[in-house]
């Protein structure tokens, strides 16, 4: 069997485009390839047949990068390709390259950022470093909720240039199938973390005072939680103050399995005998 020899250039060019291909997949692009590029990016940039035009850099705060040849370009805005295509014409009008084949891949995204505000352990803006980035991510990355944050997550922004609000129930994140709820967030996002319902009880109660409301609390659950009555007081006479929708309070006597409502305040009265 006689191996065929390969011409020396030829061989050279088939080798340089099989590292091309390898390196292209090896190294994943980050986001998609209609995401703008943005001030603090980082971008890996090729050209094929060209090792030493190879360049991997962070894009600055005025949008642009130094590269080899052609010096100072403006990417901040362009999608991918369109920044691409820049580079090429660039090399090509310079008269460095005849025939430019350039390729960019996006290897961190920082100048997208979310806010995440409210009831987190560290409250503040942070880069999506990934445009698969989650809700789940980003409350992590934020310390998480405090003992004192609600259950329910608001996060707001925009989607296809239209106002984007939705309210997330954070525990069905984990104790539910996996659904939609964990979305993946973009650029300019809020994500706001509210103080969680409290109820108060005072009186006749061992530890009197205010506590978070929990799922489906009932007033015997409420009761609990202040401790039960002390030897003076009594869970028989409990009233219960609830304000209505137009701003009034009603005095109730509740039984122990009704449902605890945000800011309700319970009294427990002194026993009669």
């Amino acid at each position: 069997m006689t191996i065929p020899r390969w011409p020396g250039r030829l061989l050279h060019a088939l080798l340089l485009a099989a590292a091309a291909l390898l390196g292209g997949t090896a190294q994943a692009q980050v986001g998609p390839v209609d995401y703008p590029l943005a001030a603090g990016d980082t971008v890996r940039v090729q050209v094929f047949q060209n090792p030493d035009l190879t360049l991997e850099t962070r894009i600055a705060e005025s949008g642009t990068i130094s590269f080899p040849l052609i010096g100072t370009v403006r990417l901040g805005g362009l999608s991918v390709g369109a920044a691409e295509k820049k580079i090429a014409d660039a090399l090509k009008s310079g008269g460095f390259l005849q025939n430019p084949q350039v390729t960019l891949l996006l290897t961190q995204i920082r100048g997208s950022q979310v806010s995440v505000l409210g009831q987190v352990g560290r409250p503040g803006r942070f880069p999506l470093e990934t445009a698969s980035t989650r809700l789940s991510d980003m409350l992590a990355n934020a310390g998480g909720t405090t003992p004192g944050g609600d259950d329910v997550v608001i996060v707001s922004g925009q989607r296809d240039g239209k106002p984007f609000r939705k309210l997330v129930d954070l525990p069905a994140l984990f104790l539910r199938q996996p659904g939609n709820e964990d979305i993946v967030l973009q650029g300019g996002d809020v994500i706001y973390v509210h103080r969680a319902p409290v109820f108060y009880v005072y009186g006749e109660a061992q530890r009197p005072g205010s506590f978070r409301i929990e799922r489906s609390m009932t007033v015997m659950q409420a009761l609990a939680q202040a401790g039960g009555p002390t030897p003076r007081g009594s869970r028989d006479r409990l009233q219960l103050h609830r304000q209505q929708d137009d701003g009034s309070i009603a005095t109730l006597t509740p039984e122990m399995n009704d449902p605890v409502m945000p800011n309700d305040v319970l009294y427990v009265r002194e026993s009669l005998f």
